[in-house]
């Protein structure tokens, strides 16, 4: 094989773009085996309910970058019927844990309203832990036309 300066400058270029090449941001979505590591994290062993617990996200988001949420809970906010936590998750999401939300029986209710960013088309999970140990638990698809966060 014959060296000539071309090849010599082809195979330098090479070199020098491959430790740039490694550097590149890459796709690292969370596992739903992760999520669900937080959700037994967060439910403590207890069985997870429906009801109670009110998820409102949109159906199709067309922007990723900014899907509005909402979390609602059914309770009197006082003895064993008190929300202690509220956790949101995003299957998908690089982090899954989106937001949790603390309340006392100073709160009043257990509502909150946030934003998030979402990568693609993914489940949003909502959890709420009560005072007597009950999670209730509450899903929705979002479907993602433009993604949050990169994609």
């Amino acid at each position: 094989m014959m060296m000539t300066r071309r090849r010599v400058l082809a195979l330098a270029a090479g070199a020098a773009a491959l430790p740039v090449l490694q550097l590149l941001p890459t796709s690292a979505f969370a596992s739903v085996e992760e999520t669900q590591k937080m959700i037994d994290d967060f439910a403590g062993g207890q069985e997870l309910q429906s009801g109670k617990l009110t998820l409102t996200a949109p159906e199709i988001a067309e922007n990723g970058n900014t899907v509005p949420i909402t979390v609602e809970v059914e309770s009197a906010m006082e003895g064993d019927d008190l929300v202690q936590s509220v956790m949101i998750l995003a299957e998908d999401n690089p982090r899954p844990e989106v937001a949790t939300f603390n309340f006392t029986a100073m709160s009043g209710t257990a509502a909150a309203t946030t934003r998030m960013r979402l990568a693609k088309t993914q489940n949003v999970v909502a959890l709420a832990k009560m005072a007597d140990g009950t999670v209730y638990m509450d899903k929705k698809e979002v479907k993602v036309t433009i993604g949050g966060c990169g994609g």
